[in-house]
């Protein structure tokens, strides 16, 4: 499990020092294979916006770039590593430390072969498959360049919601988890909409 206590000292350390390097800095932290909440992140720097001391719009792209950071991460140690590595990493006691294991990995793999591509788009939008979903995309050489374009669509979608969020109920904690957890469905709902047109425009394309 992880240490709540080094958890709580993370914490108290992001709202001493709120900035857009350290949103970046714990937003590829909470993107990669370490487990770190990004409503944590997000939703108090967007209210720090709201009180004028950051620029909400910062605070989301900064958010974005991190979660970038993060995938990119992940991506590249399952390029290198490879699928047995992985699984045999994720078998291991170091991997539990994470709250990560095998049938974290295989949900995550799974979802990515049953659709396609564009499951790494959708999967930043997933609670579980989120921080995930950029192993199988590495373990299955997905071209780079959609790789980076469908992750920062997807997690700017994300971070957009919990930077408004923020905004306007960062003081609400009641409205706020109400809220965020509303939005998940939401943001769901955004992913399977775009993959749907993506669908719909390329069967278009072909029938031409």
């Amino acid at each position: 499990m992880i240490d709540l206590n080094l958890f709580a000292t993370v914490v108290d350390w992001y709202m001493s020092n709120m900035n857009y390097l350290t949103i970046i800095l714990l937003m590829t932290v909470e993107s990669s294979f370490i487990p770190f909440p990004s409503e944590v992140v997000v939703p108090p720097a967007a209210w720090l916006a709201a009180q004028g001391e950051l620029n909400v719009y910062l605070v989301a792209f900064s958010a974005s770039v991190g979660s970038m950071l993060g995938a990119i991460i992940n991506y590249y140690l399952a390029l290198w590593l490879g699928r047995a590595l992985v699984y045999k990493l994720a078998d291991s006691n170091y991997a539990r430390l994470f709250l990560i294991n095998r049938e974290k990995i295989e949900k995550a793999e799974n979802y990515f072969i049953e659709n396609g591509n564009a499951s790494t788009f959708i999967g930043r939008l997933i609670p579980g498959i989120r921080q995930l979903i950029s192993i199988p995309a590495g373990l299955a050489r997905m071209n780079l360049k959609k790789f980076l374009l469908y992750t920062f669509l997807g997690s700017s979608i994300w971070n957009i919601i919990l930077t408004l969020l923020g905004y306007f109920f960062g003081r609400n904690q009641d409205a706020l988890m109400y809220y965020y957890h509303e939005a998940k469905w939401f943001a769901l709902g955004l992913g399977v909409l775009f993959v749907l047109y993506l669908i719909f425009f390329k069967g278009k394309k072909r029938k031409k």
